[in-house]
């Protein structure tokens, strides 16, 4: 008994569409970042991820669900990173299993320095070729998918599974800073 639920004829070009476009579409932001930042779009998000995080700092777990990435891959990129000088890892005291990922000056500064031509090329490939309906009926479907494939939002990467000193130390942190600012 047959029960594959084959594509009709619309359903397959579509889907062949979408799977062109992908490709295509990330093919020309990889090789973007590589000519000019020498970074492979998955260092890249990482370096966004952190970014955009309270003191710029993950827990790794976090960041490789965010980043939908094995937590294998997600530490050999961070090593590499690492070398860089653009992250650094620390413990979770609370956890001897869990790390931190900081995103450092270097780091902040090699995104800086890359930003404008991603974000350049992702304009022109893919923001440039859509009207504002089409933009938002991308959005709308992405979302969809998103929420389809994935048990939770993963954009963005704030970390809600923070191990408890952490915090308290971000939070004196914090403090002695205002404090010597005045703030």
């Amino acid at each position: 008994m047959d029960h594959t639920r084959w594509l009709d004829d619309d359903e397959q070009q579509t889907w062949r569409s979408f799977l062109t476009a992908h490709r295509l579409l990330f093919e020309r932001v990889e090789r973007e970042l590589q000519q000019t930042s020498r970074m492979p779009h998955a260092y890249y998000e990482i370096l966004v991820r952190l970014s955009e995080a309270p003191d710029r700092t993950l827990r790794m777990s976090r960041l490789a669900d965010t980043s939908l990435s094995s937590r294998s891959r997600l530490s050999h990129a961070v090593a590499r990173l690492e070398q860089a000088g653009w992250v650094e890892r620390s413990p979770c005291e609370d956890d001897r299993r869990g790390q931190w990922a900081h995103l450092t000056d270097a780091g902040m500064a090699a995104l800086e320095a890359a930003a404008p031509g991603h974000v350049e090329t992702v304009r022109q490939v893919l923001f440039d070729a859509l009207t504002p309906a089409q933009t938002a009926a991308l959005r709308e479907i992405s979302d969809v998918l998103v929420g389809h494939l994935t048990d939770g939002p993963v954009w963005p990467a704030a970390d809600d599974s923070a191990c408890p000193q952490a915090e308290a130390d971000a939070a004196a942190t914090a403090a002695a800073a205002a404090a010597a600012t005045g703030a």
